[in-house]
């Protein structure tokens, strides 16, 4: 029996079976027991959810044997990292130093004039070679010429009368003092006698004594003049002689000293090199004034040049004069050889660092002053030493350093080491490794303590590596 509610089956026995019409009840037909039965569309749902549930639980209970086939649990293999390595190298090694330098002349001099002229004549140009006293220029000096030849004039008048001072005037005072002091002597000596003479004769009566008195005032008189050309003489040996002879003497001096004068005027018209050297610059042309204390030529000594840097104290104490060094300049492919030659024994007041030259030969001229050149400064050097590359130095972040090396089983193991000096590339090593280790010299960085490594070479790793350019994927 066909319900009136759902949907008959009309239009033969294959239209529509068991669809729902719009606006009835949801059914389905269904066979059951040979014969036909409907259920509602609710049910059909239901057991739709059930089955969709019971294939879930079924693939959950079958996903560990897809992942784990027969119950056997397969283990990844280690993975063995390629490294390089080497033992410590035993020999020496030189503490390198870096620096900034700038390349100055050995000497140098800013020649200035010390008048104001014009430029009569130069005699060089620049590059010119030049030597210690070699005349480079001169400024006009008419002037100067005339006034000199005057003071020279001058000067020989004094000589001559600085000469007859010495030689006529003063020698003449002398001789006609002491003539007047003989003469004064004789006369006093002439008076005493005629006065002892006439006393006598007064005592005999002969004479009377107007006579006597006579005489005795003409021996005062001679005992006066005595005296007075005694002090005369003495005056004039004494005084007089050695003031004028000063005077003289001062005369002399004046104009001499006016003649040289004039002299270094005429002489500074004329510019000479104080040095041996090169004339770097000339500022002016002839015919143009020079100033007076502006640099009209400069000349430097460049057969040898001076690579100038500041160092800090710590780095200058390690070092002495005579130690070697290397200049590296740009423009020249291998580096040019130096010397320490001067050690500021007074730290800067501005940088409080310590200056230090290195002396370089120049005699080629290959190198230019101001060039700014890197100063590589060997410093201390140990003998029979233990080193190793810097690159195999690992450092921590207290400041601790390390090394890795491969151990006896293959694993990379980590060593704390004690370091020295060094050169740039490679370091000494104090305490922390022995000469059988093996140490890590390229790979140990990121390597983890207890991975499998071997030592292999740089070319090993490379084919190791996936192409980039292909799509491969670093490890």
């Amino acid at each position: 029996m066909i319900d009136s509610r759902t949907n008959t089956n009309r239009g033969g026995p294959n239209a529509n079976l068991g669809a729902p019409v719009p606006g009835s009840p949801r059914t389905g037909l269904c066979s059951r027991g040979g014969g036909l039965a409907f259920e509602t569309w609710e049910t059909t749902n239901l057991h739709l959810r059930m089955f969709v549930i019971r294939r879930l639980i079924v693939s959950a209970a079958a996903f560990p044997l897809l992942l784990f086939p027969g119950c056997k649990k397969e283990t990844t293999p280690p993975v063995e990292v390629t490294v390089q390595a080497e033992h410590p190298e035993k020999g020496t090694i030189s503490e390198h130093i870096a620096a900034d330098a700038i390349l100055a002349p050995l000497a140098q001099a800013a020649i200035e004039p010390k008048i104001s002229a014009p430029v009569h004549k130069f005699y060089v140009q620049r590059g010119s070679k030049v030597k210690e006293g070699q005349l480079l220029a001169v400024l006009e000096n008419a002037d100067l010429t005339a006034a000199a030849l005057d003071n020279k004039g001058s000067y020989m008048a004094a000589q001559a009368a600085y000469d007859t001072a010495t030689k006529a005037q003063v020698p003449e005072d002398v001789q006609k003092a002491e003539l007047d002091f003989a003469q004064a002597r004789s006369n006093l000596d002439l008076n005493q006698n005629i006065v002892k003479s006439r006393e006598q004769l007064f005592t005999q009566g002969a004479i009377p004594g107007r006579d006597l008195d006579t005489a005795r005032a003409a021996l005062v008189q001679a005992q006066a003049a005595f005296d007075t050309a005694s002090k005369h003489l003495e005056s004039v040996k004494a005084v007089t002689r050695e003031s004028a002879l000063k005077a003289a003497q001062g005369q002399l001096s004046s104009a001499e000293g006016k003649m040289k004068g004039a002299d270094a005027q005429v002489s500074y018209s004329e510019i000479r090199s104080p040095i041996n050297g090169v004339v770097t610059d000339r500022s002016l042309f002839a015919g143009e004034t020079a100033a007076a204390g502006a640099p009209l030529l400069t000349v430097m000594d460049t057969s040898s040049l001076l690579a100038k840097t500041h160092l800090a104290q710590s780095m200058a104490q390690q070092m002495k004069l005579g130690d070697a060094a290397d200049i590296q300049v740009p423009g020249i492919d291998q580096p040019v050889k130096a010397r320490i030659s001067l050690i500021s024994p007074a730290l800067d007041p501005g940088s409080t660092t310590v200056e230090v030259w290195l002396k370089i030969d120049n005699k080629a001229g290959l190198l230019k002053v101001g060039t700014p050149v890197k100063a590589l400064i060997t410093g201390k050097t140990a003998e029979n030493a233990w080193k190793i590359p810097q690159s195999s130095v690992l450092t921590a972040q207290d400041g601790k350093k390390s090394v890795m090396v491969i151990g006896a089983d293959g694993t990379a193991q980590t060593k704390d080491v004690t370091l020295g000096i060094s050169d740039g590339d490679d370091v000494q090593v104090l305490s922390g490794l022995a000469p059988s280790d093996m140490v890590i010299t390229s790979g140990s960085y990121g390597l983890d303590k207890g991975t499998k490594v071997k030592a292999g070479k740089p070319d090993e790793d490379e084919e190791a590596k996936p192409d980039a350019s292909k799509g491969g994927e670093k490890d």
